[in-house]
């Protein structure tokens, strides 16, 4: 075991605060990464607080991580040291059932392992990216290419992939209209690929206030959902919504904005139910549907395509002493678009 410094919730209730932690030895398997940026994420605030049930503490969160190998075991064969690479949300899986054999980890049968707050394969509870250092079995560390500088790519390990998902499974591209639901961590992200990918690309949010970010950012239109007449004017409009949003909205209402056969994605993850009108579904042979993450393999294909197309995250970077701030200003919406710890503040 190695002991490496970190940044853990010492309970549900509790400021996070430096500590230090275990890590495993390498294996044959496995890569030792030095953590150079990790992205603060919304699903961190509610594990750490509890609201997806309960943690086992103390907990360090943290699923959106870039750094540099530092060793490889014995059997590693994908990476070396001295490569920019990324973890995002797991970090293992059984790797035998039907959904991994097709790519698809993050839908194990078995259930996969998260980066943090999880049961790994060998009984140890996981814990994330904000640390000096993480042990991971080499089939879960994608590679970073050159074109992304490592602060930005932090957060696309988690809100890259959560949002490049669904907009390639729903087939975003040229000629369909896109609408993304909240411009915040996800929401910035869901602009810059879907328009990366040659969609139309309208954003609903509450207000105008990030009209001009969310323009700058890729969107083609931008409406107001305070607005009553938004909903009337858009309805029937769009091919794919995207929600990001970790909050309670009128599902019903949003379904009404899809064309025939339009597909609503929801990728943000409130802990309430959300209520859905069956009519507003059999209307127009419409959908409601859920996406988590990605798979490895589509994973390394969304970073290839942000290097590409020169998409990063918007990010504002913060030394570790800050995370308890940044929580609440999170809460309070108020980042552009995500929190990024400079772990060389640990």
């Amino acid at each position: 075991m190695t002991t490496v410094k970190a940044y853990a919730s010492p309970s549900a209730t509790d400021d996070l605060t430096a500590t230090t932690i275990e890590r495993r030895e390498v294996g044959p398997n496995d890569v030792l990464i030095e953590i150079k940026f990790a992205g603060i994420c919304h699903s961190d605030i509610h594990t750490v607080r509890g609201d997806w049930g309960p943690q086992q503490y103390p907990l360090v969160p943290g699923h959106e991580i870039a750094g540099v190998v530092t060793q490889v075991g014995s059997a590693v064969t994908k990476h070396a040291v001295g490569d920019r690479v990324g973890v995002g949300c797991m970090v293992n899986s059984c790797k035998e059932c039907a959904n991994c054999l097709k790519g698809e980890e993050q839908y194990c049968l078995k259930g996969m392992v998260g980066t943090y707050g999880a049961v790994d394969r060998d009984g140890t509870i996981t814990q994330g990216g904000y640390s000096s250092h993480v042990v991971v079995t080499e089939d879960f560390v994608v590679r970073i290419p050159e074109g992304l500088d490592l602060d930005v790519a932090a957060p696309l390990l988690c809100a890259g992939i959560t949002t490049y998902s669904p907009l390639r499974h729903w087939g975003a591209g040229p000629g369909k209209k896109v609408a993304v639901v909240g411009l915040g961590g996800l929401g910035h992200m869901a602009v810059k690929l879907a328009h990366a990918m040659g969609a139309d690309v309208t954003v609903l949010s509450q207000s105008l206030k990030k009209q001009e970010d969310g323009l700058r950012l890729g969107a083609d239109h931008y409406y107001a959902t305070s607005d009553e007449n938004t909903f009337k004017e858009l309805a029937g409009t769009f091919d794919l919504i995207i929600n990001t949003v970790s909050a309670s909205i009128d599902i019903s209402s949003y379904l009404q904005l899809l064309a025939l056969e339009g597909a609503l994605v929801n990728v943000g993850a409130p802990a309430e139910p959300l209520p859905v009108n069956a009519f507003a579904l059999i209307g127009g042979r419409r959908s409601f549907a859920g996406s988590m993450i990605g798979g490895i393999r589509e994973t390394q294909e969304m970073l290839d395509f942000c290097a590409e197309h020169g998409i990063g995250a918007e990010i504002e970077v913060i030394p570790a002493e800050k995370i308890n701030d940044a929580y609440e200003r999170v809460l309070a919406s108020d980042v552009r678009y995500r929190f990024v710890i400079d772990t060389a503040t640990l």
